[in-house]
């Protein structure tokens, strides 16, 4: 099975090969409002400066109106004429401005907290998110399972990496020479149970399937009695800056289940990666889509 780590469904303001963008529902107020921010949307999932036809064909709007709308988002600064190009533009410093206001405002570990909430209402059991610090993983937000029997751990609490869903995740992010150099040769990795990763190169086996798949497993690697699953989650840079994960004691663990369990999580942090600002690219769809082999997990 393979989940993509980004998100599932293209946005909306997708429109190569001619297709005109939805419709958004809601009442026709303020319709130059409204079609000004259509299109300063256009420009979310492309680098590529646009002139006034694709607009126009995009959004299907007049393109005397297209026109009036661009001079205006370049004089409050929101476009600007492409360097090459007066007649293509693209996303000016204000809309940066924006981006930057909202990312000072936006609290990781509180949306994490919620994205937790979100993940363990729906299964019944513990969420919980991670930094990595180093070769270790930090938990800075949890909720607890519903159910009385459920895996015992705290905020604040450091695990290694290499024995975890949530730093394998993390760790599958990194480039080579970093891993390197967190990892020169075996002795680094210290197991916790009899089932921890303790050579480098199972180690580097076990993150190319994780990068493949999109999402992360250990099972009896931290902890004897809990299996988890986790899911990568990005900034708008497409840095991996968190992981989410689901944590499931043995005794209620069905591997028929772990599907359900890690579509679920990849969901959801999917959600929180976009709250971060992170879209969707061609790079990373391609390097989400190998399969890899259930025997190996």
């Amino acid at each position: 099975m393979v989940i993509r780590s980004i998100p599932p469904h293209a946005s909306s303001s997708e429109h190569h090969g001619g297709d005109r963008r939805p419709v958004r529902p809601g009442r026709a107020t303020a319709p130059a409002l409204r079609r000004g921010l259509d299109i300063l949307e256009l420009f979310l999932d492309r680098s590529d400066a646009l002139r006034v036809p694709e607009i126009t064909e995009a959004l299907g709007i007049p393109r005397a109106s297209v026109h009036e709308l661009v001079g205006a988002l370049v004089e409050r600064g929101y476009l600007r004429p492409a360097p090459a190009s007066s007649s293509r533009y693209v996303l000016g410093v204000k809309a940066f401005e924006l981006g930057g206001a909202y990312e000072r405002g936006f609290d990781l570990v509180a949306s994490g907290r919620a994205a937790a909430r979100r993940i363990a209402a729906e299964c019944g059991e513990t969420a919980q998110m991670v930094i990595r610090d180093g070769r270790h993983v930090i938990y800075v937000a949890k909720v607890d399972s519903t159910h009385s029997i459920r895996m015992v751990s705290h905020v604040g609490g450091r695990l290694p990496t290499w024995c975890t869903a949530v730093g394998k995740v993390m760790l599958a992010s990194l480039p080579p020479e970093e891993l390197d150099a967190l990892f020169p040769d075996d002795s680094a990795l210290i197991p916790m149970t009899a089932r921890s990763i303790t050579t480098k190169r199972r180690l580097l086996q076990e993150l190319e399937i994780t990068r493949a798949r999109g999402w992360g497993r250990e099972s009896g690697e931290s902890n004897d009695d809990v299996t988890c699953v986790a899911a990568p989650v990005y900034d708008r840079r497409g840095a991996c800056v968190a992981a989410i994960s689901i944590s499931v004691p043995n005794m209620r663990w069905d591997a028929a289940g772990e599907p359900k369990y890690a579509e679920l999580i990849v969901r959801g942090a999917e959600e929180l990666s976009r709250d971060l600002g992170w879209l969707r690219t061609p790079d990373a769809d391609a390097s989400s889509s190998g399969e890899s082999d259930p025997a190996s997990r």
